[in-house]
C-alpha cells in the first residue's frame, strides 16, 4: 500500500484532525482510529499506550507528512477519525 496516497485520500474524503493538540484531543475522546506521527514529531511521548488505536510512525519529516496529505504546511501528527474512501486502517 502506498501510505502517501492513502493519507491524501483519507484527508480529502474522510475526517482527519491535523496537529499535535487536535490529535491528543481525538485520542483522549476515543474518536481516533489511527494516529500518524512524523519522524520528527516533538511530542511523541504519550502515544505509546493507546488501547485500540493504531499508531503509524511515518518515516518522513513533518514537511513530508504535510505534503503527503496534500497540505502546504508541515504536519507533525494527525488523527484519522474516519478514513473515508482510504484503506489506511489496513496499514
Amino acid at each position: 500500500m502506498d501510505i502517501a496516497r492513502a493519507l491524501k485520500t483519507a484527508a480529502t474524503s474522510g475526517d482527519v484532525r491535523f496537529g499535535l493538540t487536535e490529535t491528543r484531543k481525538s485520542v483522549k475522546n476515543r474518536e481516533a482510529k489511527m494516529v500518524v506521527l512524523a519522524s520528527n514529531c516533538p511530542g511523541r511521548e504519550g502515544f505509546e499506550d493507546m488501547q485500540g488505536i493504531k499508531l503509524l510512525a511515518y518515516p518522513g519529516t513533518n514537511v513530508e507528512l504535510g505534503a503527503a496529505c496534500g497540505k502546504p504546511f508541515p504536519i507533525a501528527a494527525l488523527a484519522i477519525v474516519s478514513p473515508g474512501e482510504s484503506n489506511i486502517l489496513s496499514a
